[in-house]
């Protein structure tokens, strides 16, 4: 009877789905989305992408506002050390993004900027110790590939400039924040508290980023904000998602998942609205994405299993008699 209960147990958790790939699943649907829709404010409206920014750093208060009502904000050092450490890095990164592409072509920018998970990994294998089970390293190496293919897709050309050496830093800059995010939850920052620091992070930058864009742009059409506002929504619930997804799994999983299924959803999501196919690489780059991040998650949930197996399996040791 006993026997039976507890294999009852073990088939229910071999169902349960982790919860950090709940929340990288979200992630990936509110970015592949956003990445679809997110150049259309500047293409339809001429709208600066400075102004872009500022308008984010607005729309993050909206998840920053859910979160905190639901876990409550917590005012210690270690939480503004590693908070403002993501924010600075995250949002510096996307000022940086956006003026880099200003002088440099985007299919040359995004392609370096998008290998940031491999700074990622490296960090959480270096210095939080993390381990990947070999069925874990094959996904890997196949969400990387995905990336790679995806930048084949979109690259079609040479440019030189100091570009270049903006994008390096953007990669290295976003690579360092989902690190820190781990880092945070590593040593007890909940979401709300790392997700608040990211925010003040962003609204910290953003007269910068008005300045960089000549004003306000008060004159532009109202179509202009409030489409930015739409899209960049998005964008801002994705970044909570990202909190809670690398609260709850590593960031060597959590990071190339994340940056291989996006864009992946990006291509899908364009390709229907536009009415066409994708191209060679693009479907490669689909078809690892889907691959490397279906073993990742395996490879993490038979993990968690492997370890609840031992502990039911453990001796009970008898009190010691008198």
């Amino acid at each position: 009877m006993v026997t039976t209960e507890r294999t009852g147990s073990t088939t229910g958790r071999r169902k349960r789905l982790p919860s950090w790939a709940v929340y990288a699943a979200l992630l990936v649907l509110f970015w592949g989305v956003w990445g679809a829709f997110s150049s259309a404010p500047t293409t339809l409206y001429d709208y600066p992408s400075f102004m872009v920014y500022a308008v984010w750093s607005v729309t993050m208060i909206v998840p920053a506002a859910f979160i905190l009502t639901r876990q409550g904000f917590e005012w210690t050092r270690r939480g503004a050390h590693w908070g403002i450490a993501a924010g600075l890095t995250g949002a510096a990164g996307q000022l940086v993004l956006f003026y880099d592409l200003t002088i440099g072509p985007a299919y040359l920018v995004f392609p370096i900027v998008s290998v940031s998970p491999a700074i990622t990994v490296l960090m959480a294998l270096a210095f939080l110790h993390e381990r990947l089970r070999p069925l874990g390293v094959v996904g890997l190496v196949a969400a990387m590939l995905a990336i790679v293919f995806f930048n084949l897709s979109s690259t079609g050309g040479r440019a030189e400039g100091p570009w270049l050496l903006l994008a390096v830093l953007v990669m290295v800059a976003w690579g360092a924040q989902a690190y820190f995010l781990r880092k945070a939850a590593t040593v007890g920052v909940n979401d709300a508290t790392t997700f608040t620091w990211m925010t003040v992070s962003g609204l910290a930058l953003a007269p910068l980023a008005i300045v960089l864009a000549g004003g306000l742009h008060l004159d532009a059409p109202w179509q202009a904000p409030a489409l930015t506002f739409g899209t960049q929504l998005l964008n801002a619930v994705g970044a909570l998602f990202l909190v809670m997804a690398l609260s709850r799994g590593k960031a060597s999983v959590v990071a190339p998942v994340a940056n291989a299924l996006a864009p992946a959803l990006t291509v899908i999501v364009s390709l229907i609205a536009l009415a066409t196919l994708p191209t060679v690489f693009a479907t490669i780059a689909i078809l690892l994405a889907l691959g490397g991040s279906a073993l990742m998650v395996y490879a993490d949930e038979s993990r968690g299993e492997d370890v609840a197996s031992g502990a039911e399996q453990q001796p009970k040791h008898e009190p010691a008699r008198r």
